[in-house]
């Protein structure tokens, strides 16, 4: 997954980021991860940067369960089909969770404006809505 020219000059935040593995054991992977406005790219492998995953900001509903122990800061990306990925960061860096939260309410803000536009141009698009506000108004 290589990333375009504007989606590089678009990044938020890049660096090391530990992703709890889905298997039985659960062993913390070390992954070189690439946060855009619109999504979170994670690669195992630094310089290559191939086979990499992406997790959209629009299918994350909420980063969750944040705690600090003496050299991690653990969270939580929850999904909106409620899946949870447990992440952790060293806790004297400028943590992800916070660039990640902001990111998603950036998404967020600009989705909901995006749709109150969509909205707003079809209402506006037939005009016999127009004239039955008309008609109503005193």
């Amino acid at each position: 997954m290589k990333m375009s020219a504007a989606e590089i000059s678009q990044v938020l935040k890049e660096g090391e980021l530990e992703k709890r593995s889905d298997n039985l054991l659960q062993f913390w992977k070390r992954k070189t991860c690439v946060l855009t406005p619109d999504s979170l790219n994670m690669y195992a492998d630094t310089h290559k940067r191939s086979r990499g995953k992406e997790l959209k900001l629009q299918c994350i509903k909420k980063v969750d369960c944040v705690e600090r122990t003496g050299k991690f800061v653990y969270f939580t990306i929850v999904t909106t089909d409620d899946k949870e990925i447990d992440f952790r960061c060293p806790g004297e860096d400028n943590c992800w969770n916070a660039v990640i939260t902001m990111a998603l309410i950036d998404y967020q803000n600009r989705k909901a404006i995006r749709d109150f536009k969509t909205r707003q141009d079809n209402e506006s698009a037939s005009p016999g809505q127009q004239e039955r506000r008309m008609a109503r108004a005193p």
